[in-house]
């Protein structure tokens, strides 16, 4: 294997032409990974807490609309906001723009129903000891219930995170030049090196979700709940002593 064609275009990978031209490659990748989970955290929080608040009607249309972006595959998400938002805003619309909504939107269908789990999580009698000083029941989500469940929430955000570090490869279709983008350009440019040029793009996207890994997992190990057991402990048989009478 001849690494050759990696380190003579390192830097075309790592940032594209920039700062001479457009950012691009592993740096555009990081962008759109942090525009994006930025904006489905929100998104996904206000939807995750309408959906754990809704009843009757209102609950399951809300469900039924988070479970469409979630059976959508994420390349016809793209292409739909990449054809679809410029006709609804009347104006031209940037590629990175698009790709950065519909990976929010992909993410924040998830993680609204992981909102929703933790909320639901929350004992009932934190809700009636609330509810009994005077809350309403919006006060004691917004003061007691979500400040908890957020804190169980983070790493399962974390690793929502991660998957869409690797959907930021699909954007490649409507021309944004994240890191697969310029791969495949330098791949058609030497023709001999695709292993070469795709293990190191395998690299960098191992490198930057092994990172977001050990953050979540150094995040779930300080703010673990330890749920205190008050059973006996069991008594096995090689164990066992008779009582005394």
């Amino acid at each position: 294997m001849d690494f050759t064609i990696i380190s003579d275009n390192l830097s075309y990978l790592l940032w594209g032409t920039f700062p001479e031209g457009p950012l691009g490659g592993a740096a555009l990748t990081l962008v759109i990974s942090a525009l994006a989970g930025i904006a489905s955290a929100i998104l996904g929080t206000v939807l995750g807490v309408a959906l754990a608040m809704s009843r009757g009607w209102l609950g399951a249309l809300l469900a039924l609309v988070l479970g469409f972006f979630r059976a959508i595959p994420v390349i016809m998400l793209i292409f739909w906001t990449y054809f679809l938002l410029p006709i609804v805003f009347g104006v031209d619309i940037p590629e990175i723009t698009t790709v950065v909504c519909a990976l929010a939107f992909i993410g924040a269908a998830y993680l609204a129903h992981g909102v929703n789990a933790g909320i639901v999580a929350i004992s009932q009698g934190q809700w009636q000891a609330g509810l009994s000083l005077g809350f309403s029941r919006w006060r004691v989500l917004w003061s007691i219930v979500l400040p908890q469940a957020l804190r169980m929430m983070v790493p399962s955000f974390i690793n929502q995170w991660i998957s869409l570090i690797k959907d930021t490869s699909l954007a490649y279709i409507v021309g944004v030049g994240e890191l697969t983008f310029l791969a495949t350009q330098v791949n058609n440019r030497s023709m001999v090196y695709p292993t070469e040029v795709f293990l190191f793009v395998a690299l960098v996207y191992f490198v930057f979700c092994l990172a977001l890994e050990l953050l979540a997992h150094r995040v779930s190990q300080r703010y673990a709940v330890h749920a205190r057991v008050d059973a006996p402990k069991r008594r096995f048989w090689w164990r066992w002593r008779p009582r005394p009478a």
